[in-house]
C-alpha cells in the first residue's frame, strides 16, 4: 500500500507548488485526475496479483494425483490418492508460508518425499495405536467435531472452509475418528522428560540475544517460562516421535507406489 500512496503524495506537492495562484476548481480537476490514475494502477495491481495466484494454484494442483490411485502400502493397508492429496495441500501451504516454490524442480520432489513419508508415519503410528487397542469413540468424535465448528462464525463458514481444504463432512469425521486414537497413543506412549530449569534458561538466553540485535523488548523469563517450557516439551515430542516411526518402519513392509 506505501508503494501506491507514494505517486498520490508526489503529485500533490506538484500541484500546490506550481498552482498557488489557481482557483479551487483547477485543484479539484488536478486531485480527481491523479484519484483516477492511482485507481487504475491499483485495479491493474489487483488483477496481476488475481492472475499469478491463478496461475500458481493450476501448477499446485497439477501436483495431485487420482483420489482413487493407491499411492503406497503399508502392512498390507493402502493409502489412497485422497489421503495424499489432503496431505499435499497442507505441505504445500506450509512450503510457501516458509517463502519457498513448491512448484520448482527440487521444490516439488520434496514435497512429494516429506507427503509420502507423512502418510506412512501417519499410517505405522495408527497400526501401533489399533494393535494397543486406542479406539475413538462416537462421544469422542461428536465432541471434537462440536470443538472444531465453535471456531466458526456459522455453519456456512465451517462448510467454506471445509470446502477449500478439499474435505467433506464424511472426510473430516474420518479423520477425527483416526485422529483420536493417534493422540491417544502418542500421549500414553510417547513419554518425554520435563523441559530442566538449565534448558529453559537457555532457550531464553537464544531468545533475549536475538531480540536484543533487532532491537526488539523481550519479556521477563519468569512471563516466557511456561510457553517456553512447553514449546521445548513439545520438541522433545517431536523428536522422540520421528525416532519411535524409524523403528516401527524397520518391522514394516512399505510398498510406494507412486
Amino acid at each position: 500500500m506505501k508503494k501506491l500512496l507514494y505517486p498520490i503524495i508526489i503529485g500533490l506537492l506538484a500541484v500546490v507548488l506550481t498552482a498557488c495562484g489557481s482557483n479551487d476548481e483547477a485543484d479539484k480537476k488536478n486531485d480527481e485526475k491523479e484519484t483516477k490514475t492511482t485507481e487504475k494502477e491499483t485495479a491493474k495491481a489487483t488483477e496481476e496479483q488475481q492472475k499469478q495466484m491463478e496461475e500458481m494454484k493450476k501448477k499446485l494442483d497439477k501436483q495431485k494425483v487420482d483420489e482413487k490411485k493407491t499411492v503406497a502400502i503399508v502392512n498390507d493397508e493402502k493409502i489412497s490418492g485422497a489421503e495424499y492429496n489432503t496431505v499435499l495441500s497442507t505441505t504445500q501451504m506450509q512450503m510457501q508460508q516458509f517463502g519457498q516454490d513448491p512448484t520448482s524442480k527440487e521444490g516439488a520432489k520434496q514435497i512429494k518425499e516429506q507427503t509420502l513419508n507423512s502418510l506412512v508415519g501417519q499410517k505405522l503410528l495408527l497400526q501401533a495405536a489399533d494393535k494397543k487397542g486406542y479406539t475413538a469413540s462416537k462421544a469422542e468424535i461428536e465432541k471434537q467435531l462440536a470443538e472444531i465448528k465453535k471456531q466458526y462464525e456459522s455453519e456456512e463458514k465451517f462448510k467454506e472452509a471445509l470446502k477449500q481444504a478439499g474435505l467433506n463432512s464424511e472426510m473430516l469425521n474420518a479423520q477425527i475418528a483416526e485422529n483420536i486414537p493417534y493422540t491417544k497413543y502418542v500421549e500414553k506412549e510417547i513419554k518425554v522428560e520435563e523441559a530442566t530449569d538449565e534448558e529453559i534458561q537457555k532457550y531464553y538466553d537464544q531468545v533475549a540475544e536475538q531480540a536484543k540485535t533487532s532491537g526488539q523488548k523481550v519479556q521477563k523469563l519468569e512471563e516466557m517460562k511456561p510457553q517456553i517450557k512447553e514449546q521445548l516439551e513439545q520438541q522433545k515430542k517431536q523428536e522422540k516421535l520421528v525416532k519411535h516411526v524409524e523403528e516401527l518402519q524397520k518391522n514394516a513392509k512399505v510398498d510406494i507406489k507412486i
